[in-house]
């Protein structure tokens, strides 16, 4: 499996919070990404099912910028799912790129 290259780094020790809380994020990802989503190691700790086609990860994280710009380079072919806080920080991402091509 390829290994992401910040993989190592993400742990309660690199948190961005200041309690260094370790969260799980759930992703679901298309039936058009799920086959290569599913060959990827993001993290040691992850854990994915396929639904329906689509494939489920559930993803330890403590700093919520690196897997950020990760789930944003999936476009809509994902959905943060969980923690609700995350999936906020994804829609006002995504507001911010379209508000930058205009009306």
């Amino acid at each position: 499996m390829p290994t992401k290259p910040w993989t190592l780094n993400w742990g309660p020790d690199t948190a961005s919070s200041p309690d260094n809380k370790t969260q799980t994020a759930t992703l679901r990802f298309t039936p058009k990404r799920a086959r290569w989503v599913a060959e990827e190691q993001w993290h040691p700790d992850q854990k994915g099912t396929f639904e329906d086609g689509h494939y489920i990860l559930e993803i330890p994280y403590s700093d919520d910028r690196e897997l950020l710009m990760d789930i944003l380079k999936y476009g809509a072919d994902v959905e943060v799912l969980a923690p609700k806080a995350l999936r906020t920080r994804a829609q006002d991402s995504l507001k911010e790129a379209l508000n930058q091509y205009g009306p």
